[in-house]
């Protein structure tokens, strides 16, 4: 039996409509925070970034397919991992196909990670997905946009996310006893080596042959990229949650 409050058809309708002001008004404040993003100031990128992708050895600006704007979805996939983060899977799951219609609006998405490049051919076959992927391993592209730490920087705090110095476990996971630990197993990895990406998402605009990057955001202000929960804040029972869940999608029957 329930012990939820339960209602007349009535008592829903007044209790919706009180809600749909609310839900509203956070529309009202998105859009205005969309404009917000937009005034940011552009700071021009000089430094020579060289990414791997399938076509061989690519600049950044040819990571822009020749179009105007760049998304980049750091995903965690480090060189010593043996496959991609779950969470940025189930990440990508809900951005892959996506990119198609991106494209056809001067927007090109890609992921861009750590891993050398046949690993990362290799994990988009398996996961089934199309969007472009390249690989900044020999580069500081990531370390540049506090995607990625060394060891150093990890035990010492001189590192940052999210505009903070790094002293705790990136991506916001909580439930089990060790969730980074449980994490960092399904990557093939420890919970140091794990811990050396994160997640996050950049974007870049190319104007008269100049590469600007306009914006960056980590860890909570990557929520809303997550599909799966923006289908379960919209479930009966939210999103529930009383450890860590959630899986690659091809890993659910192996439980």
């Amino acid at each position: 039996m329930t012990d939820h409050k339960i209602g007349t058809r009535e008592e829903w309708r007044a209790a919706r409509l009180e809600l749909l002001e609310a839900e509203k008004e956070l529309t009202r404040r998105s859009d205005e925070l969309a404009q917000q993003r937009q005034r940011l100031p552009w700071v021009r990128i000089d430094k020579e970034y060289r990414f791997g992708t399938d076509a061989g050895s690519a600049s950044l600006a040819e990571l822009f397919r020749g179009r105007s704007q760049l998304l980049v979805y750091h995903f965690m996939f480090g060189p010593d991992y043996k496959a991609g983060c779950p969470a940025c899977s189930a990440i990508a799951d809900g951005f892959d196909r996506s990119h198609v219609h991106l494209a056809n609006h001067d927007v090109t998405l890609m992921a861009i990670s750590r891993a050398p490049i046949d690993a990362i051919q290799s994990y988009r076959q398996r996961m089934g997905w199309t969007f472009p992927w390249a690989s900044s391993h020999d580069g500081d592209f990531n370390y540049d946009f506090h995607a990625s730490f060394t060891p150093e920087q990890r035990a010492s705090g001189e590192g940052e996310y999210n505009y903070r110095p790094v002293t705790a476990p990136p991506g916001g996971l909580a439930g089990d006893d060790d969730p980074v630990a449980a994490v960092a197993a399904m990557t093939g990895t420890d919970s140091a080596t794990y811990l050396l990406e994160a997640p996050g998402v950049s974007a870049f605009a190319l104007e008269d042959g100049v590469i600007y990057h306009t914006y960056s955001a980590y860890a909570r202000g990557l929520d809303q990229l997550w599909a799966m929960y923006q289908w379960l804040d919209r479930a009966p029972k939210g999103r529930n949650e009383t450890g860590l869940w959630f899986r690659r999608r091809d890993d659910y029957d192996a439980k």
